[in-house]
């Protein structure tokens, strides 16, 4: 069974395929974290835990003069806050005398079928294939009408492990709630490092790996977004883990706002981990009643190292988290027109980038910024969400059903949550914006942000995209989202509630991405933000696919898509081939090896393809029949990194199909060297016992061979320069 329950209710042990997970509610009500690692036959763990007296760790009242017992050390599954655990905390509740002692004690549990769902928020749901199981623990405080729910879900087969929280002010006066984490864990014993994913704008995702020691590893963002900055996730393991051994731990936070993620070591090397919503410049009100729900965290445990971590969260993400008819649908070969003409365009221009594209096979043309209000820079218009028939000449209608005729679908860019100031939307409904009264507001991009915790902004741009969709062909919106969040204040809601708002407008976005969805189910939705600032777990609800970066540079993308692979599948991940020198570096890379880097994505071209060489139009013929016949296999298969960036002077990376009947190895050469020495690269992932035929050079050998002994391909490759290699199952 997943949910073990034992020692009179008070031992609660879940368990997946690989991994198992332990607490235990002892006699004084702590409910404490025994284990989480190898599966296990859910035996009770408990003395594992050695008491003693710390010294300057105090005692709780019920420990009476047992001074061995002290919240200091104990390792809990709730930590308290301003009542002797000195570590931080996890929910921080003001009550209404001012005092922010808070004490959780065990009360009763619950198990129950099926995956527990998070009103307003994304999380994990079940499939015919697999249906998850939930066991809710419910903690009282001490001293108060305060409940906390604790949710783990439970995906046996998956090796996943699911955390959330709910708290309910059972009392007669309203407390506020001044941190709230979605999770906290305590591991007694180990050392471990931390591999987070940091970056900036055209540079998410780099994967950087320190050692948790009691100075600890905390990365967050407080910019109303997931950000560029640091990605929702991270990876807690054994000093010597890497891509095939040692004890790695995943956390994935299924939200798009602030957030925070940390590991430290205490006072006697335990790690405390947490994650969940960043508790600066949060607070929420909870009147007597009421319920607030933190957000979901993805918990997986490998002792085979980092592939087999991404690979459970690659499915359970691909599996159990994308919805819609794209989930597992093959998706169409695009054209953007940004980087080909910026605002710069015209029905002309527009209907010869889509003639050729046409000709040479790709399948849909995405009018991107520029088509709307008075928008010819990105100075003004955002918000008036009307075509600008002028600059279109004629209406959307009449464009989109021409590019149906020439066989290709239609996209559209929106930028729904954003205003410029020179808009008529702006001089309408200034108070719609997020500034603050009597200081002047902080631009990004020359744009304000609108307030999305709003009904009457939500209602207004569903009503709008409403209209557009509904009078031209549409299959595909990219939904952008091009600015951080700052001047937050509401002028619908009291200054008390101030605090409330960065959650609230996480929250309003999902209800709009809900409503649009609802109205528009055919369509294929891509995420972005700036690229990948907003790229996380929860988009992936409402996206399949997500705009990896605004970095188009093949080089660079080799690094960000690197790091991005750690948990995101390559369905999510949306990459183009763009001109060159490219436009954010200036650097110029071979046609071919542009096309082989997006191949590890939802793929597409980012460019005039009026402009380019013969030659380099039939390499775009050939590179969309092999995203066609590699699709399954890249998005459906397998992802092994063979490589680390900056390790080597190149970069490779394999697809395996499900069957093992199939793979493909892409080598990029980073760097050049006079009289070059060969690359030589593992192989991963074949069934050892079948025989493989390599296409390269025709050698067929085990797949034990093929793995043990690795690959050297038979030329030596230029700097920039890209070889694929498939490997087949002989019959």
């Amino acid at each position: 069974m997943a949910i073990q329950i034992s020692e009179n209710g008070r031992l609660f042990t879940l368990h997946t395929k690989n991994s198992s997970y332990q607490m235990f509610a002892d006699p004084f009500g702590t409910l404490l974290h025994l284990y989480y690692g190898k599966r296990t036959d859910g035996e009770n763990l408990s003395d594992l835990i050695f008491r003693t007296d710390m010294g300057f760790s105090g005692n709780p009242p019920e420990a009476g003069s047992d001074r061995t017992y002290s919240l200091d050390y104990l390792p809990q599954e709730l930590p308290s806050s301003g009542v002797g655990d000195y570590r931080d905390d996890c929910v921080r509740i003001r009550h209404a005398d001012g005092s922010c002692a808070a004490r959780f004690l065990f009360d009763s549990f619950q198990v129950s079928k099926g995956s527990y769902s998070l009103p307003g928020m994304p999380s994990l749901y079940d499939t015919d294939a697999e249906t998850g199981e939930t066991l809710t623990i419910t903690l009282r405080e001490a001293c108060s009408d305060v409940r906390v729910q604790l949710l783990y879900g439970v995906f046996e087969q998956a090796d996943i492990i699911t955390r959330a929280l709910k708290v309910w002010n059972g009392g007669q006066t309203p407390v506020d709630l001044e941190k709230v984490l979605s999770m906290s864990m305590d591991i007694p014993f180990g050392d471990f490092d931390m591999i987070y994913f940091a970056g900036r704008h055209a540079m998410e995702r780099t994967a950087e790996r320190l050692p948790v020691r009691r100075a600890g590893v905390r990365i967050g963002s407080v910019r109303g977004t997931s950000s560029h900055q640091y990605n929702p996730a991270m990876i807690l393991c054994s000093p010597n883990a890497d891509e095939d051994a040692g004890d790695c731990y995943g956390f994935c936070f299924v939200y798009s706002g602030n957030f925070t993620a940390s590991a430290q070591q205490d006072q006697r090397n335990q790690t405390r981990i947490q994650m969940g919503i960043h508790p600066d410049f949060f607070s929420f009100r909870l009147a007597p009643g009421e319920v607030f729900c933190a957000p979901q965290v993805i918990l997986s445990y490998s002792s085979r190292g980092l592939t087999a971590l991404s690979r459970s969260y690659h499915r359970i993400l691909r599996e159990h988290m994308c919805r819609g008819p794209w989930k597992h649908a093959r998706r169409p070969v695009l054209i953007n027109n940004w980087e080909a003409t910026y605002f710069d365009f015209n029905r002309e221009k527009l209907l010869a980038i889509a003639s050729q594209a046409a000709e040479l096979g790709i399948e849909m043309l995405v009018l991107d910024d520029g088509w709307f209000g008075k928008r010819d820079d990105d100075n003004s218009g955002l918000g008036d969400w009307f075509v600008n028939t002028e600059k279109l000449g004629g209406t959307l209608t009449d464009l989109s059903e021409q590019i149906h005729r020439m066989g290709m679908k239609f996209g559209l860019w929106f930028e729904p949550e954003m205003v410029s100031e020179d808009s008529d939307l702006y001089r309408a409904h200034p108070d719609w914006a997020l500034t603050i009264p009597g200081r002047e507001p902080n631009r990004g991009r020359n744009q304000l942000v609108l307030n999305m915790a709003r009904p009457d902004v939500r209602d207004y741009l569903l009503e709008r995209l409403t209209d557009i969709l509904s009078n031209a062909k549409i299959d595909y919106v990219k939904w952008d989202m091009n600015r951080s969040i700052c001047d937050i204040f509401s002028s619908c809601s009291g200054t008390e509630r101030t605090g409330e708002l960065y959650h609230r407008y996480v929250l309003g976005v999902y209800e709009l991405l809900e409503g649009f969805l609802a109205r528009f189910p055919h369509i294929l939705l891509e995420g972005c933000s700036g690229g990948g600032g907003r790229f996380d777990a929860a988009m992936l609800y409402y996206s399949p696919q997500i705009w990896c970066s605004d970095n188009t540079d093949a080089v660079n993308r080799l690094s960000i898509q690197y790091g991005t692979s750690f948990f995101y599948p390559v369905s999510a991940v949306g990459a183009h081939v763009s001109a060159c020198p490219n436009h954010q570096t200036g650097r110029s890379v071979p046609f071919r090896t542009r096309g082989d880097v997006a191949m590890a994505g939802s793929f597409g071209y980012e460019l005039d393809l009026n402009q380019i060489t013969d030659e380099e139009k039939e390499q775009v013929r050939e590179q969309i029949n092999s995203f066609r016949y590699l699709y399954s296999l890249t998005h459906e298969g397998d992802y092994y990194r063979l490589t680390e960036p900056g390790k080597d002077d190149f970069m490779a990376w394999e697809f395996v199909d499900e069957n093992r009947e199939h793979a493909m190895l892409t080598i990029v050469q980073t760097e050049s060297f006079g009289n070059p020495v060969p690359i030589h690269t593992v192989v991963k992932g074949l069934d050892p016992a079948k025989k493989y035929r390599c296409l390269m050079n025709g050698a067929v050998r085990s797949g034990a061979s093929w793995m043990g002994a690795g690959l050297t391909p038979d030329r030596i490759l230029k700097q920039y320069e890209s070889l694929v290699i498939e490997f087949v199952r002989e019959s």
